[in-house]
């Protein structure tokens, strides 16, 4: 059999070692608009009243949803390997990021 690009297309994909690391996120804030979602990754400290964005992508429509589905599979397979992963209770961030306050 001959090796077509069809038969032998392969993604290379490579990682500095700066992404390697990886950075640590404990808030995410998601956003979208008809063409695209924008997921704002973010490290809120405890007693730290102001926090910065530390990565920002932005997805288009269809990606958001696949990465969705895969997000959804990879936690479906976790839960099978190392039992259920157990919701902490919903702690409540500032949402005005250093803005105004809203007053009544």
């Amino acid at each position: 059999m001959e090796n077509t690009p069809q038969n032998n297309s392969q993604l290379n994909i490579e990682i500095t070692e700066e992404v390697a690391e990886g950075t640590y996120s404990n808030l995410v804030i998601i956003t979208h608009s008809h063409a695209e979602f924008i997921v704002d990754f973010v490290n809120v400290m405890p007693g730290v009243p102001k926090s910065k964005v530390k990565s920002r992508i932005i997805l288009t429509p269809q990606h958001a949803k696949r990465f969705l589905k895969a997000l959804d599979d990879n936690i479906h397979r976790f839960e099978e390997a190392h039992g259920a992963i157990k919701d902490q209770e919903m702690i409540e961030f500032p949402m005005n990021f250093g803005g105004p306050t809203a007053q009544a």
